[in-house]
């Protein structure tokens, strides 16, 4: 069987870190940031990790 590829669109947004979680960026964080607050568009810089749930669907897709 050949080998299975990596999907790109998990590849540019999700990064796993040396304990094996997945590392990601938030939303709300690309355009209309007028209308939000300094404070929240200082949040939304941060970089977060992902859910529980929603890991092992998501590494399926970054390993193939």
């Amino acid at each position: 069987m050949p080998k299975l590829k990596t999907k790109g669109s998990a590849k540019k947004r999700f990064k796993l870190t040396a304990s094996g979680r997945l590392k990601r960026r938030r939303a709300n964080h690309s355009h209309i940031l007028t209308k939000k607050s300094a404070k929240r568009k200082r949040r939304l810089r941060t970089a977060t990790t992902l859910g529980a749930t929603d890991e092992p669907r998501i590494k399926r897709l970054l390993h193939g």
